[in-house]
């Protein structure tokens, strides 16, 4: 696999990730006290904002680190883990483009 369709990976990767964390920001809005649910049904509405907040702020931290790969590219750093400075496996940018990390300095 050429660095082109890399790059492409990431990008369509920035895309879904962009997309997610609109979809994610449209449930984690504030649920309203005057809504009409019951007490059971609003726990559940408040337990999975909570639920929909942490994968939000998961996503935005992936986008953030897919962005900061995307600047790299066509640099020599890129595919260079930031803690060891060795390679990052080609298999392992195609499966998490978000790494910025090889797989060994990750665990």
């Amino acid at each position: 696999m050429d660095k082109k369709d890399i790059k492409i990976k990431i990008v369509e990767e920035i895309s879904k990730t962009e997309k997610t964390i609109s979809e994610y920001r449209e449930l984690t809005k504030p649920i309203a006290p005057d809504v009409s649910i019951g007490r059971i049904s609003r726990m559940d509405a408040i337990n999975n904002k909570s639920v929909n907040e942490a994968s939000l702020r998961q996503a935005e931290i992936k986008l953030g680190n897919l962005k900061r790969v995307l600047d790299r590219f066509g640099t020599e750093d890129f595919g260079i883990c930031l803690k060891c400075k060795q390679s990052i496996p080609v298999g392992r940018i195609l499966i998490r483009p978000q790494s910025l990390l090889c797989v060994n300095c990750a665990s």
